[in-house]
C-alpha cells in the first residue's frame, strides 16, 4: 500500500538522514518514478523534504521535524518478538537487550502486553550450532561502544588460513576506524578503515582491544550494507575450491545435497541403472577425499583422476590394514 510505502521512506530518511531516489528504489523494491512521485506526495502533504543536488546529492528532510511512528500491529509485534535478544551471542549485550525490550513491553498497553508475553512463552532461541566451537565476543560491547562513538580502535589480531592452513601472518596489532558492525549467522565482524582502506575483522580473532582518545575518520559515502554484499561477493570467488564429479547412488546424491551442496546433476550415458553424475565442489582436495571416503561404496569418483587414485589407494591401505591385523 502506497501509505505504507511512504511511512517506511520517512522512517528511512530519518535513520539515515540523506537517500539517493535509487537507493530508495532499491530498498522499497519500487521503480525510481514511483519514488520521485511519492516525495511529491510528500512535499505536497507538508513534510518537509527536499532535494540535495550535485555529486553527494539525494533526498533529506529537515533536521528538526519528526514523525510518530504508529503503534505496532500484530504482525510487526510477532516479528519483533522473534528477534529475540539471545541471537546476539554475547551473554553481557543480550542482558542489555533483555533489559531494554523488558521496558518497550511494559509501555505497551496491557492488551499487547498480554500477547506479547505469550508469544514469547512459544519461542526459544539457541544461538549455538551444533558441534560448534563458541565464538569469544569478549571484545564485544567494546567495540559497539567504538562504532557508536566514532573513536579508534586498537587491537591484536589474529588471521586464518584456508581449509585449515596455518595463519598467512602472525598476530599483530592493528589501529583502526571503525565503520560498523556485521552479524552473519551468529558471527559478528568489524568494519574498519585499515591503512585508508575498509576492511572486515572477525570479532573472536580480535583481542587486547582498547578505545583511543583520537576520533575515527569516516569516509564520507560510505555504505556498510553495499560494502558487505560487494566484499561478500569478493571473497566467495577467491575461495580455494576443488571440483570433483562423482558417480553416486541416487539416494546418495539427495543426501549429500543436503548438507554440501551438488551443482549439477547430469545423466550418464549410456545410462546405469540408480546411479547419477554430479559435479561438487568442495573446500579442498582433503576435504574431497574425505567425504568420498565416507560415502563408502555409494560413491565413485570420475574425475579428477588424481583424487581417484588416493581415494582407491587409501581403501587398499585400509583393506591390507585390516589382513595384517586378522
Amino acid at each position: 500500500m502506497r501509505a505504507d510505502r511512504l511511512l517506511s521512506i520517512l522512517l528511512q530518511l530519518q535513520a539515515r538522514g540523506r537517500l539517493t531516489s535509487h537507493q530508495l528504489a532499491e530498498r522499497l523494491e519500487v521503480s525510481m518514478r514511483t519514488i520521485h512521485r511519492d516525495m511529491e506526495a510528500l512535499s505536497a502533504a507538508g513534510v518537509p523534504v527536499f532535494a540535495l543536488r550535485g555529486s553527494q546529492g539525494g533526498w533529506k528532510l529537515d533536521e528538526n521535524w519528526r514523525t510518530q511512528v504508529p503503534g505496532l500491529d500484530e504482525t510487526e509485534l510477532r516479528a519483533f518478538l522473534m528477534a529475540q535478544p539471545r541471537v546476539i551471542g554475547d551473554r553481557r549485550l543480550a542482558a542489555a537487550a533483555e533489559r531494554g525490550l523488558g521496558k518497550l513491553l511494559a509501555a505497551m498497553p496491557s492488551a499487547l502486553r498480554g500477547q506479547a508475553a505469550s508469544m514469547r512463552q512459544r519461542l526459544y532461541v539457541d544461538a549455538a550450532a551444533w558441534r560448534s566451537t563458541p565464538e569469544d565476543l569478549s571484545a564485544l560491547p567494546l567495540i559497539q561502544d567504538a562504532v557508536a562513538r566514532d573513536r579508534k580502535l586498537s587491537f591484536v589480531y589474529a588471521g586464518r588460513g584456508y581449509g585449515g592452513e596455518p595463519a598467512r601472518s602472525e598476530p599483530r596489532e592493528r589501529i583502526v576506524d571503525p565503520l560498523g558492525l556485521v552479524v552473519k549467522g551468529s558471527t559478528w565482524y568489524l568494519v574498519a578503515r585499515s591503512k585508508k582502506e575498509p576492511r572486515t575483522f572477525r570479532v573472536s580473532r580480535m583481542s587486547n582491544a582498547k578505545l583511543l582518545n583520537s576520533s575515527a575518520e569516516r569516509p564520507a559515502q560510505f555504505d556498510l550494507e553495499e560494502y558487505w554484499k560487494e566484499s561478500t561477493r569478493q571473497f566467495e570467488k577467491e575461495l580455494p575450491g576443488c571440483e570433483v564429479v562423482l558417480r553416486l547412488k541416487a539416494e546418495t546424491a539427495e543426501e549429500l545435497k543436503r548438507w554440501i551442496g551438488v551443482n549439477a546433476v547430469r545423466p550418464e550415458k549410456p545410462p546405469r541403472q540408480g546411479w547419477i553424475l554430479a559435479r561438487v565442489v568442495f573446500d579442498d582436495d582433503r576435504h574431497a577425499q574425505f567425504v568420498v571416503q565416507g560415502l563408502g561404496a555409494n560413491a565413485e569418483v570420475v574425475a579428477p583422476v588424481d583424487l581417484r587414485d588416493r581415494v582407491l589407494s587409501s581403501a587398499a591401505a585400509v583393506l591390507r590394514q585390516g589382513e595384517s591385523n586378522r
